[in-house]
């Protein structure tokens, strides 16, 4: 097993093209903390936590000072070594100790990570815009570029999100399949509200209407619904996807590699899903491009439909030397591809490297 000689943990600011409007607040740059793990070979694992409190309970501030602490503690110990201090962290804080943890993983050459052939993982699109005109345009430019899969936000205002969505209907129009995430924002009278007014058409998914913790506000809705229902924020890891096949919860679960902790407990999980009868959905839109390209690795293997692994493609700047090849809506996984830190491009995003 690797030795490691140095960690090395950088916090930026990585801004985005446009804001991604989320129901809580906009984000208008990544809060990521890559992490670098260095053996005494001189090989080099890489691992990233983009931080959005919301999505994780942790805060950025709180998780660079655990990382400081993480760091400290893992150098001189075996991977193996340092993998078994992550696991009883993970539970307290999955993203910050998902960076280290898959970059351990990286270090030790993972499966994941080394297609044996060349790989195309279909993303969807996400629309961003509000007003009608350009919502069409939008469509059509992703259309034409080969997306056939959609992603609405609503949570704002239920008549309006309602609106919205019929807008991006008439272009879908039996062309492509929508997906509507509300981020939490509704309370079990609004998400009632807006799946009962839900025309079904194209709809593939209604994604987390209700708070995270709230099970019950969010049975009320799916008792309502029509269309089929996904929990995201509800899900941290196997309890949690148990509960909700025993309540009957949802259809779909969707999961993010920064919630996990690993590769490997990643893909047990969205095995797990499945085995207990429902369909596992892989990615996150609030992540640079090593993180989505580590969650494209493991979708690849496991999951059968349009990934959200697609931040990188918000982010102004990539971490990473060789950008991500898109092509006909999907990423594409290469054999031999080899992650290297882009250093002078992310300079002007560093808050703070130790």
């Amino acid at each position: 097993m690797p030795r490691l000689a140095q960690v090395r943990i950088t916090r930026l600011q990585v801004p985005l093209r446009a804001p991604y409007r989320l129901s809580f607040r906009p984000v208008e740059h990544f809060d990521t903390i890559v992490v670098e793990c260095e053996a005494e070979g001189g090989t080099t694992g890489l691992g990233e936590a983009t931080v959005l409190t919301g999505y994780t309970e942790e805060t950025i501030e709180g998780s660079w000072r655990a990382a400081t602490d993480i760091a400290a503690r893992l150098k001189g110990l075996e991977s193996r070594e340092g993998k078994a201090q992550l696991a009883s962290l993970v539970k307290e804080l999955p993203f910050t100790v998902t960076a280290f943890a898959t970059a351990l993983e990286m270090l030790e050459g993972n499966a994941y990570l080394s297609p044996g052939r060349e790989q195309a993982v279909r993303l969807l699109a996400g629309i961003n815009e509000k007003e009608d005109d350009a919502v069409r345009g939008e469509f059509d430019r992703f259309y034409t570029e080969g997306y056939r899969t959609f992603k609405i936000k609503v949570g704002f205002d239920v008549e309006k999100d309602l609106a919205h969505v019929r807008c991006v209907q008439k272009l879908s129009a039996g062309k492509a399949k929508l997906r509507i995430d509300a981020n939490q924002a509704y309370s079990a009278a609004q998400g009632v509200a807006f799946v009962r007014a839900l025309d079904p058409a194209d709809i593939e998914l209604v994604e987390q209407p209700c708070r995270a913790g709230d099970w019950d506000s969010h049975l009320t809705v799916v008792r309502a619904a029509r269309v089929p229902m996904m929990l995201d924020e509800s899900i941290y890891g196997l309890e949690e996807i148990q509960r909700a096949a025993e309540l009957a919860a949802a259809r779909f679960v969707k999961l993010k590699l920064m919630k996990l902790g690993s590769l490997d407990a990643l893909g047990a999980a969205l095995e797990r899903i499945r085995a207990l009868g429902m369909s596992p959905v892989l990615g996150n839109g609030v992540a640079c491009d090593l993180g989505c390209w580590m969650e494209a690795c493991v979708a690849a293997r496991h999951i059968d439909n349009a990934g959200e692994m697609n931040g990188f493609l918000r982010a102004r700047a990539g971490l990473l030397t060789e950008g991500l090849e898109v092509r006909s809506g999907a990423v594409i996984l290469k054999p031999g591809f080899a992650p290297r830190l882009a250093r002078e491009r992310l300079a002007p995003y560093i808050v703070e490297t130790r």
